[in-house]
């Protein structure tokens, strides 16, 4: 008896074979996906020009609640079928008012991006996340949590009035140490009860277990090194929290978790980690070190004069477990705006 039979090649050739095949079908399949959001994105602008053109040619006004938009969002749907709400209707008209030329539109976002961004009222804050959605890859989830988080109002407290402009025209750009620096830093994602009391460890594991999200928190440049890092001074041992690098800066960052308030013998005992990765860690073409002590609260008077002279950098930054109130901050960057 004959049997046909197929031999599989398993030679390397056969399999950068496969890879190529799959390497190509994935760009495609991307592409596609890029092609479809960038039609959507031009699509909904120019939806959002025909109704601008035709209020300004009858003299209309198109208020959320308005008549017109209502129509148009029952006659659309009935004639081209879902995806014609008042609300989509209106963030489309909203689109084109807020970006009259297509080409300030950019063709990395999705309209998922742009549907959020237009939720932002103040336009300073919505320029600010838009570049930096661009420059640092945000995904839809990702941009909508910082949005949420109030990140550019948190930059901004830190600013003067020409550096929360430019922080809304460039993003935010890492030069110094202190600009990789928030206060206070938002662990809303921890889904911690904030009446639960929560020793430093058991913070420090939960910040591991959603390092991604910790990441994103921390911003641009992090990269994890390590926790509960080694270090031996006089045959005695220590161990630092968390231990990061930031590709930007070129230095290691260390961080000290503190669930109560910072007291001054924390400065100090990050000042001898700072001392001891400058003599021991670093490497050539590496910067000075910096330490941030993460502490539930935090005395303004304590940490200026116990880091008064040091010539460590070390920051002290307060954290909470819920979603800051935009508005209270918004107040705030705004009086730093109107103040000069």
């Amino acid at each position: 008896m004959v049997y046909n039979t197929i031999m599989k090649p398993t030679s390397n050739k056969y399999n950068q074979l496969l890879d190529n095949i799959g390497s190509t079908l994935q760009k495609a399949r991307e592409n596609a996906i890029k092609a479809i959001n960038t039609e959507l994105v031009k699509a909904n602008w120019e939806i959002g020009r025909h109704i601008v053109v035709f209020e300004q040619q009858g003299k209309e006004k198109a208020d959320y609640g308005s008549a017109l938009l209502t129509n148009l969002a029952k006659d659309l749907k009935t004639k081209y079928g879902k995806g014609f709400s008042k609300s989509n209707i209106y963030l489309c008209r909203l689109f084109y008012i807020k970006y009259q030329k297509f080409q300030t539109v950019s063709g990395k976002l999705s309209w998922s991006h742009y549907a959020e961004l237009l939720t932002v009222s103040d336009d300073l804050a919505r320029r600010f996340y838009e570049k930096q959605t661009i420059k640092e890859n945000w995904s839809f989830r990702e941009m909508k949590r910082q949005i949420d988080s109030a990140l550019f109002q948190r930059l901004a407290l830190s600013k003067d009035k020409k550096g929360v402009l430019a922080l809304a025209e460039k993003g935010h750009e890492l030069i110094v140490a202190k600009d990789a620096i928030k206060d206070p830093y938002v662990f809303e994602f921890l889904e911690l009860p904030t009446d639960k009391i929560l020793k430093e460890r058991g913070l420090e594991k939960k910040l591991v277990d959603n390092l991604q999200k910790f990441l994103l928190e921390l911003g641009k440049g992090f990269s994890f090194v390590g926790r509960q890092f080694k270090i031996t001074v006089d045959n005695e041992h220590n161990f630092i929290d968390l231990v990061f690098y930031h590709r930007i800066l070129k230095c290691f960052v260390l961080i000290d978790l503190k669930t109560r308030k910072v007291k001054h013998q924390d400065i100090g005992q990050m000042n001898l980690y700072l001392n001891y990765f400058t003599e021991e860690e670093n490497t050539e073409g590496d910067n000075e070190p910096i330490g941030i002590i993460i502490a539930a609260d935090k005395h303004e008077y304590t940490v200026k004069y116990a880091t008064g002279g040091l010539a460590n950098k070390i920051f002290v930054s307060k954290y909470q477990l819920y979603l800051p109130d935009k508005k209270v901050l918004e107040n705030k960057v705004k009086e730093i705006i109107d103040s000069e």
